[in-house]
């Protein structure tokens, strides 16, 4: 009798052990598919679509326009993919002269291989307008904002607040206009100038560049360049824009003008940006929310990961729209 209860205790330990053994082979398995497809999701930008796949490329401009670096080099890697048209999905308010520019000049290089339709889900202002005119072809929905054309250098200035307060900036330079205007003294209008100067240049350029790709000119120009942003509805008879509408506008220019088949799939184009020595595990985790439908929630935790730091890198000239406040 004891030996058949050892032989009972001996069986229900081995059916345990198989159990737990079970239990951690499922896990491992788990681990293993999770990492591969973490990695795939990496590899690919979190799509499913191969790159040499022929489909139709969606590439996102949102938040402030800054160094363009790797997207300019993800355009380059879509002029080289099985890509046949581009979308460009704009949301901006603009950002640097010379980071909008860049980009304006690499759209253009990837247009010569593929035709390129911008779509403006929300706002395409400023630099964000330079880009778009990277494109062959401008869409956006009535109310969307756009324009905003012009340039802008701000500045603050504490020289009145360290008056007030008894500090003195002391400083030796090795001309007035070294380093000027700053902070601490109140701009000369040597100063003034110098900047007005930078302002007026780069405004000419970005004026110039509008008459050449939405070719308008004399009062109409004068309009369409004075600064202000415009609804997509009040853009149309100004040619800031081609057409009122959505993505699916777009899709029937491309198919019309272009010749590509609108049952095309649709394949979004990610940079590999990162903020910090982890950035390759949160853009894995980015990617992976995107795969199981969390496309929303990736989005705000891509939008509040870079945001702050967006804003904190911006320097030079500005092509940037923002209300003032009252």
């Amino acid at each position: 009798m004891a030996a058949s209860a050892l032989d009972v205790d001996e069986v229900l330990a081995r059916r345990r052990l198989r159990r737990k053994l079970a239990f951690w082979r499922v896990l491992a398995l788990l681990v293993v598919l999770l990492g591969g497809l973490g990695a795939f999701a990496w590899w690919s930008d979190g799509a499913v679509l191969p790159r040499a796949s022929a489909h139709v490329a969606r590439v996102t401009i949102g938040g402030i326009i800054r160094n363009e670096r790797e997207r300019i080099e993800m355009l380059e890697a879509i002029g080289k993919s099985g890509a046949k048209a581009v979308i460009l999905s704009i949301d901006s308010p603009g950002g640097t002269v010379v980071g909008s520019a860049a980009l304006y000049d690499a759209l253009r290089r990837l247009a010569e291989k593929k035709p390129i339709v911008a779509v403006v889900n929300g706002m395409a202002a400023s630099g964000a307008y330079i880009a778009a005119m990277g494109a062959d072809h401008i869409v956006a929905p009535r109310n969307a904002l756009v324009g905003s054309i012009g340039v802008l250098f701000q500045f603050p200035n504490f020289a009145e607040l360290m008056k007030n307060v008894g500090i003195s900036y002391e400083e030796i330079k090795s001309s007035p206009l070294k380093a000027a205007p700053n902070m601490f003294d109140p701009p000369t209008e040597d100063a003034r100038a110098a900047v007005r100067s930078l302002v007026e240049d780069s405004y000419a350029w970005f004026k110039g560049l509008v008459a050449e790709r939405r070719l308008l000119e004399g009062d109409k120009l004068a309009l369409a360049a004075d600064g202000r942003v415009f609804t997509g509805h009040q853009a149309l008879p100004l040619r800031l824009i081609d057409e009122i509408g959505d993505e699916r506008t777009g899709r029937d220019w491309l198919e019309r003008e272009r010749g590509i088949d609108k049952d095309l799939p649709v394949r979004d184009w990610h940079t590999r940006r990162s903020g910090d020595e982890f950035g390759w595990l949160h853009g894995i985790s980015i990617r992976l929310m995107s795969l199981i439908g969390l496309e929303d929630i990736a989005r705000i935790v891509a939008d509040a990961a870079g945001g702050a730091a967006a804003q904190a890198r911006l320097d030079g000239l500005l092509a940037l729209w923002h209300p003032r406040g009252g």
